[in-house]
């Protein structure tokens, strides 16, 4: 695992920690008669730049904690904010803009359109924010091509091997040029070869873009490459040193 105390610095060589944090985040669910805390006042501080792997066992809220960060979820108390911006404070057409300027999402199922080619998948982010056609179709062959695919932008997602969809969804997520990448079990529906593939592209763009990457996973090829490794157990986040990975 690589060195997690590493110092990230902004713009002009200024230390900028804390792009995104996390403070006494909870959720909890009614059924029915009873109440069910999923997440019990998760804190946690992610700086810019860094590869966070959030791990632990089936059910225990990965990713309940990973939409709420990523403002797809509002969570039941707590405050989650992003560059500076506390973004549950914003009003809802507001927060939707900042998502969709601020952060990407790749999940397990790659969620493309099958209907659409490869590049008219990732050219949807950028439509959604007003972008024009021209610029939309301009930015989508750009980070197709940086993930490899440009050959293939005029492929549906049918015509593609679930890797290059994956490859297709990371594009996606890139397009609008966010701060941060949610990913849930981003290889979790991918071969060894495709997986590996998939986190060396997400290495690679963190060095090349800078990118900041909040990932859930169970596969210890990714999350043992991480800078550090967050377990959650008991609707909290567990240090790395009295946790392991459960």
């Amino acid at each position: 695992m690589s060195n997690s105390n590493r110092t990230d610095m902004g713009a002009g060589g200024r230390k900028d920690n804390g792009m995104l944090r996390v403070e006494g985040v909870t959720k909890s669910f009614e059924t029915g008669p009873t109440t069910l805390d999923v997440l019990r006042g998760v804190d946690l501080e992610i700086t810019r730049s860094e590869i966070l792997a959030i791990v632990g066992p089936s059910g225990v809220g990965k990713s309940t904690l990973l939409h709420i960060m990523g403002t797809l979820d509002r969570p039941t108390a707590g405050r989650v904010t992003i560059d500076g911006t506390d973004v549950f404070a914003l009003p809802d057409d507001a927060m939707a803009a900042f998502r969709n300027r601020t952060v990407g999402f790749v999940f397990q199922f790659h969620h493309l359109l099958r209907e659409l080619t490869a590049l008219e998948n990732v050219m949807m982010p950028c439509l959604i924010a007003g972008a024009s056609g021209q610029d939309a179709t301009r930015s989508a062959r750009e980070m197709l091509d940086r993930v490899g695919l440009a050959a293939r932008a005029s492929h549906k997602p049918g015509e593609l091997s679930g890797g290059e969809e994956q490859r297709v969804a990371v594009a996606r997520a890139l397009v609008n040029g966010p701060s941060v990448i949610m990913a849930d079990e981003p290889s979790g529906n991918l071969d060894r070869a495709s997986a590996r593939d998939l986190h060396d592209l997400i290495w690679g763009l963190r060095e090349s873009l800078g990118l900041t990457f909040v990932i859930v996973t169970h596969n210890p090829e990714l999350y043992e490459r991480a800078d550090r490794v967050v377990t959650l157990r008991e609707g909290r986040a567990v240090k790395p040193d009295a946790a392991g990975t459960g």
